[in-house]
């Protein structure tokens, strides 16, 4: 256990500080690692345990949240999950009917993605609906811009897909564009990195740290693919009043989990168009008078984007259905 600590300066304050049973002891996840937190405490840093058989009933502990620690020293334990702010969730890769938290509580969702690569729009497309899900606000980082052929380029093509979403272009090896990222965090404040190995999370979180706190590695020239360099979720504790960031392992599964708000957010453009369909029902594909098919033709939509647009809404739709089948299948078991 290490000294005393501020937890101001990780995010507490009196949402926070209310939201905790009188006499317990609060924490904040910096790290799960196989059923064991690092917890951070206003006495120091702990290990703690998670129950499992706890967990898999109510609220499994993840990066970011806040949490009750009880138990002596030598075996404390995770007794209690605090309601969480912001989450930032997938389909579980193994379950697809189950929802994974990646991480918890924080202010800003970071996507990024390096210039050193093609920029996939539908990548970035069921990334933002992710993010925006995720209750925070989103900022898209590309990142690596001194190896890009035309960074501007790039930029433009990246804004065309994120609508209101600003958009960052940096080079972490050469300070560009940090400055302009630090003024949006600050004391307390998180900012959660996501993207695929290899796009820069772990070389922008040292150079935003001003230190080597997290591992990098090179990308494979063949293709640009990166290699997981970060294997567990982390909480970085930046310098001064600088905030935190919380580095995430490269994402390659990003199944959506009960996000039609936010995907009617990102893809605003086809939805105002949809308004104009003679069908309030219409999908888009055959049906008479669809405004977006007639968008589609007369070149004012991408057809790519439309085609994303409703690839992502039809798997949405599919796990709802199938959240509502297996509400139903749990509901007789119960009777």
């Amino acid at each position: 256990m290490s000294g005393a600590t501020d937890l101001r300066r990780w995010g507490c304050d009196d949402h926070v500080a209310a939201a905790v049973e009188p006499g317990a002891r609060l924490g904040r996840v910096v790290q799960v690692d196989r059923g064991e937190c690092d917890v951070v405490t206003a006495q120091g840093m702990v290990r703690a345990g998670s129950d499992s058989v706890r967990a898999q009933a109510e609220t499994a502990p993840v990066t970011g949240d806040w949490v009750q620690v009880s138990g002596p020293p030598s075996a404390e334990l995770i007794s209690r999950v605090l309601p969480r702010t912001t989450a930032l969730a997938r389909r579980d890769p193994a379950e697809r009917d189950i929802e994974q938290v990646l991480a918890a509580n924080f202010d800003i969702v970071g996507i990024v993605a390096g210039l050193d690569r093609p920029l996939p729009p539908g990548r970035f497309e069921r990334m933002l609906v992710m993010a925006r899900d995720s209750g925070a606000s989103t900022v898209i980082l590309l990142t690596k811009a001194d190896r890009a052929a035309d960074a501007a380029a790039s930029a433009a093509t990246v804004r065309a897909v994120a609508g209101d979403v600003d958009v960052l272009t940096l080079s972490a090896r050469r300070g560009v564009g940090l400055d302009d990222l630090r003024s949006r965090l600050g004391s307390g404040r998180t900012l959660a990195l996501v993207g695929a190995s290899g796009s820069g999370k772990s070389t922008l979180v040292n150079a935003l740290a001003g230190a080597e706190v997290a591992a990098t590695a090179q990308v494979r020239p063949t293709d640009r693919r990166g290699r997981h360099t970060t294997v567990a979720r982390r909480l970085v504790l930046l310098p001064g009043d600088g905030g935190l960031v919380l580095d995430t392992p490269g994402v390659r599964a990003l199944g959506l989990i009960d996000a039609q708000e936010a995907l009617t957010r990102v893809f605003d453009d086809i939805e105002d168009y949809g308004r104009e369909c003679r069908f309030a029902d219409c999908a888009h594909g055959a049906e008479p008078d669809c405004a977006v098919t007639a968008a589609t033709e007369s070149g004012e939509i991408d057809p790519r984007r439309v085609e994303r647009f409703i690839a992502l809404r039809d798997e949405v739709e599919q796990q709802q259905i199938r959240e509502q089948q297996r509400a139903r299948t749990a509901s007789r078991g119960r009777r």
